[in-house]
């Protein structure tokens, strides 16, 4: 049950997500970036609600942060994914404490006084995504005080209102590899953003020139191979993507129950809701939705509850939460689409978004045949463990 505190803030992100209803279909069309929704979510704050209570921060709860990102995805997708990285990244930062708590402290104080925000940029383009491994071409060279990195991140989501970049480089004369914070107002961004679906979330890719970064800005060194400590929490904040693409689904959702609900053609004395094969879509799609949000909101609670410990064994089910969420809200917006029929692809009407926004799900991480594997050899692992037990 919600305290008055959290359904305040519900209250609050609604409206938001209705405002944000408005304006997303001019950003997706001109692919530009909504500014005025990012303000909007500065103005009333939540920027800093997963900052913690001993920062100055709200200090919500994981489960309380994928409500919120479903929502505003009900309004637009590509704000609801943009601002999920910086609000997720910040609830990471804390439970695994990937960083010097100065460094911290100083990324918590910035959020509060001016709403700061974070992604970790970690992409390029020789590489591809940072999960399948590979040394990054971004090279950071050792210098007096600190390091000059150069190098190219893609993929940079928020990248125009950024104040601090999480970013990985090669440190030179090493095989080790650094993990730098660097500050928004050293990179340069170049507009290379322009695709299919989730059109607005600003993630072109961004360019670092020579940049200096203080020793103390250099938060970890990996050797070949190790994992980010940003791991160590079992990626509990890695679900505000499906809760952004779930939000997206349930936007399409709405839509059709609403259109079957009403729409009758003069073939019928009823609404087409009343139509077998239109009930058994809209049926199928509330199955789906109920399925993947129980998973994704039981495992979000689990995470809130867990110790340190607990949470490392709860990646694998994190992230076939993600598969099936992802998965689940293709479906839904495609059905969706066939319940509305010809009409849905006019681009008068929000289905035709919904149905490009919910493709990029399928592309976020963690990937499908990673999350298959994890399932399969933590499903072969305690099998073997309980057979071994047995002898």
């Amino acid at each position: 049950m919600r305290t008055p505190e959290e359904a305040e803030r519900h209250a609050i992100i609604a409206e938001l997500s209705q405002q944000f209803a408005k304006t997303g279909k001019a950003h997706d069309e001109e692919g530009t970036f909504p500014h005025e929704h990012v303000d909007a979510l500065r103005q009333c704050g939540y920027v800093t609600w997963t900052v913690p209570k001993e920062y100055g921060g709200k200090g919500i709860s994981l489960y309380e942060m994928l409500l919120h990102q479903e929502q505003i995805a009900r309004g637009d997708g590509s704000t609801a994914l943009a601002i999920g990285w910086h609000v997720g990244m910040m609830l990471n930062l804390y439970a695994s404490k990937a960083l010097p708590e100065d460094v911290y402290r100083e990324i918590c104080e910035s959020v509060l006084a001016k709403g700061a925000l974070i992604n970790s940029c970690a992409s390029e383009p020789a590489t591809g995504s940072p999960s399948r491994g590979g040394r990054p071409e971004t090279t950071a060279v050792p210098v007096e005080g600190g390091y000059r990195i150069t190098g190219r991140k893609t993929f940079s989501t928020l990248s125009p209102e950024l104040d601090w970049v999480l970013v990985t480089a090669g440190i030179a004369d090493s095989n080790q590899i650094g993990e730098f914070l660097v500050s928004g107002a050293d990179i340069r961004i170049e507009e290379t953003w322009n695709v299919l679906g989730m059109r607005a979330t600003g993630s072109h890719d961004i360019i670092l020139e020579d940049v200096f970064v203080p020793e103390h800005h250099l938060v970890s060194r990996l050797e070949p191979g190790q994992k980010s400590k940003r791991n160590e929490d079992g990626g509990g904040w890695m679900l505000h993507i499906p809760a952004c693409y779930l939000g997206v689904a349930l936007n399409a959702r709405d839509f059709a129950a609403e259109y079957a609900g009403t729409y009758q053609p003069n073939s019928l004395p009823h609404p087409i809701s009343k139509v077998d094969h239109i009930q058994n879509k809209l049926g199928q799609m509330e199955l789906k939705l109920l399925s993947a949000r129980t998973m994704m909101y039981d495992l979000a609670r689990r995470w809130d509850e867990a110790t340190p410990a607990e949470r490392l064994k709860l990646r694998p089910q994190l992230g076939a939460v993600k598969t099936l969420a992802t998965n689940s809200a293709v479906e839904v917006v495609d059905l969706a689409m066939r319940v509305v029929g010809a009409r849905s692809l006019s681009r008068d009407l929000v289905l035709e978004r919904l149905y490009r926004d919910v493709r990029a799900g399928l592309h976020n991480p963690p990937m499908d045949d990673i999350t298959y594997r994890s399932l399969s050899e933590t499903a072969v692992s305690e099998r073997l463990q309980a057979r071994d037990a047995k002898r």
